[in-house]
């Protein structure tokens, strides 16, 4: 992975706690100067600020409140974003919205769509035009398998990810002559604490996982810093799933 010129600025949504954590931390670590939203992770977003501004002295990182699920809110985020010259943006942040496809509805559906996907659509109108002014850019969305694979109770979140998989492509072809790439990471099961409500059935998932076990949040990070760098200039429109290989395989088991 090559090191990032720290004058390069990132922005992580949804970066307080779990993935985006990890993704945060990662992108300091290759030399990225890094700001992220939070929603309600005050203190944990604090710590993590505190903590990256000890370690890494030579640049700065800020933590700032937003929810993405207020429009009004977003737009006046952008408003300023659209000053800040950044380099990359990671759209990290993620609502569930679970149900049976029959039994949608429609408001919760609505209001995981505007934080998975409407959301990513004004921060890139935001920041996209002044990385093709500058003819180098890195946009990546946090996907997840879900919309590669059908499941049962997915319907709404995985249509929000699915969604975003179309837009990003379509972003990826119309920004690509101006060096800016984007590409979407479509992780598995990973091992934060959403994935705690599904701890009784934990060791039947992993048996069904090709590795066997979950991802950790920093297999997700690895790859989000490495379409962040040099060595991913050539990547994008891409759909990179972090699954353990729980794609590649046929649904269907023998006994």
């Amino acid at each position: 992975m090559s090191v990032a010129s720290p004058h390069r600025r990132v922005l992580v949504t949804g970066g307080a706690s779990g993935i985006g954590a990890a993704i945060v931390r990662t992108l300091a670590d290759a030399g990225f100067a890094v700001d992220f939203t939070y929603h309600s992770s005050a203190e944990a977003a604090e710590t993590l600020r505190t903590e990256l501004c000890a370690a890494h002295p030579d640049r700065s990182f800020a933590a700032r409140a937003l929810d993405l699920a207020d429009r009004s809110a977003l737009d006046a985020f952008c408003e300023a974003a659209e000053e800040s010259d950044y380099y990359g943006l990671v759209h990290n942040a993620g609502q569930s919205s679970d149900a049976l496809a029959a039994m949608l509805d429609q408001d919760r559906a609505e209001a995981a769509m505007q934080v998975n996907f409407f959301s990513l659509t004004r921060l890139a109108k935001a920041l996209v035009r002044t990385m093709t002014r500058a003819r180098a850019g890195r946009i990546v969305a946090i996907g997840s398998v879900a919309a590669l694979r059908a499941n049962v109770g997915n319907a709404a979140y995985a249509a929000t990810k699915g969604a975003l998989i179309a837009y990003c492509r379509t972003l990826a072809i119309e920004s690509a002559k101006r060096g800016v790439t984007v590409n979407v990471i479509a992780p598995g099961f990973v091992d934060t604490a959403m994935m705690a409500r599904y701890a009784a059935y934990r060791d039947g998932m992993e048996r069904q996982i090709p590795a066997g076990r979950f991802a950790r949040p920093e297999d997700v990070a690895a790859l989000a810093a490495f379409l962040m760098g040099e060595g991913a200039s050539y990547i994008t429109g891409a759909v990179l799933p972090v699954d353990g290989g729980l794609t590649a395989m046929m649904g269907v088991h023998r006994a």
